[in-house]
């Protein structure tokens, strides 16, 4: 044999070798990746891989909880509240005000405005008896004196029903406030009457 049919011979053999190590079960880290979240061998579980027991996406999450509360809303002409119920869900007790100020700002029936839909509501802290209600309020979400006299019944109607609640501290932008539209006077705290 001549030495170009050598080489040729041994590069056949070295290209056949190295596509055939390659093709192993388990010689790869890919080949491991199914066996439900460990390296082969090794007893390391992998942490981005779910335990069975706790199912998929509850990596992390505490258990939810959900309440049905009692929302209100107004017709075109704000003469009047609506009633409407909704389930809200959170993940802790002291999320569920908050929870229940956004089911406030989404009506989802045409023929029910949302007094607070343009509000941005940024916490609502329970402390003792007194809520507090922090909040913005962009120019759109203004409202002439009988919208925001509903208004502010809504938010009480909504957040007096959690027997906890006492009192009510609203604070706009983190500022107590005499007005919150410009025509009904503030308590401060509102009471429960």
């Amino acid at each position: 044999m001549n030495r170009k049919g050598m080489i040729l011979g041994v590069l056949v053999l070295v290209l056949v070798l190295s596509t055939g190590c390659g093709q192993k079960p388990g010689a790869s880290p890919e080949a491991g990746a199914g066996n439900a979240g460990t390296n082969q061998g090794s007893g390391v579980t992998d942490p981005q891989v779910t335990d069975p027991a706790q199912g998929a996406g509850n990596v992390d999450k505490p258990d939810q909880q959900s309440a049905s509360i009692e929302v209100y809303f107004t017709d075109e002409q704000m003469l009047d509240l609506t009633k409407v119920s909704r389930e809200i869900t959170f993940q802790a007790d002291e999320d569920k005000y908050l929870e229940a100020l956004k089911a406030l700002q989404d009506s989802s029936d045409s023929q029910l405005l949302p007094l607070w839909g343009k509000a941005e509501f940024h916490k609502a802290e329970l402390k003792g008896e007194i809520l507090t209600v922090d909040l913005s309020l962009p120019d759109e979400a203004r409202l002439g004196a009988g919208g925001e006299a509903l208004a502010l019944d809504a938010l009480r109607n909504t957040l007096f029903q959690f027997s906890e609640v006492e009192a009510i501290e609203l604070l706009v932008d983190g500022q107590q406030v005499d007005t919150l539209m410009g025509h009904v006077e503030l308590e401060h705290p509102i009471t429960r009457n």
